[in-house]
């Protein structure tokens, strides 16, 4: 079995390893910056599992981040029957890409 965590980032919770890429939430860091994810919900090491209640104590992710870019385009549109009301609008989310480095258990 292989060493993996769940952690979660911007309401959202994601299966990592080391080397890992994942796309989260804007984050506020500058590109080529370590981040530290604390909220780790589940580490997995070998035979053993930690499981939080609801974070595991001492249990963190380093991770670096390697893009600050915008989602694909999304069409947001809005329409009544009947009364010749249409509204088209686009949306381009922003997110930021990281590259897991190491899973530090407690």
């Amino acid at each position: 079995m292989t060493t993996y965590a769940i952690v979660e980032s911007g309401g959202k919770q994601y299966r990592v390893k080391a080397g890992d890429f994942i796309d989260v939430e804007k984050l506020p860091v500058e590109v080529g910056a370590t981040v530290e994810l604390p909220h780790v919900l589940l580490l997995s090491q070998e035979d053993q599992f930690l499981v939080g209640r609801p974070h595991v104590e001492g249990a963190r992710v380093l991770a670096e981040v390697r893009e600050q870019s915008l989602d694909t385009k999304i069409v947001v549109f809005k329409y009544k029957a009947k009364t010749r009301y249409r509204k088209k609008q686009g949306h381009r989310q922003r997110f930021t890409r990281l590259q897991i480095m190491e899973l530090v258990a407690p």
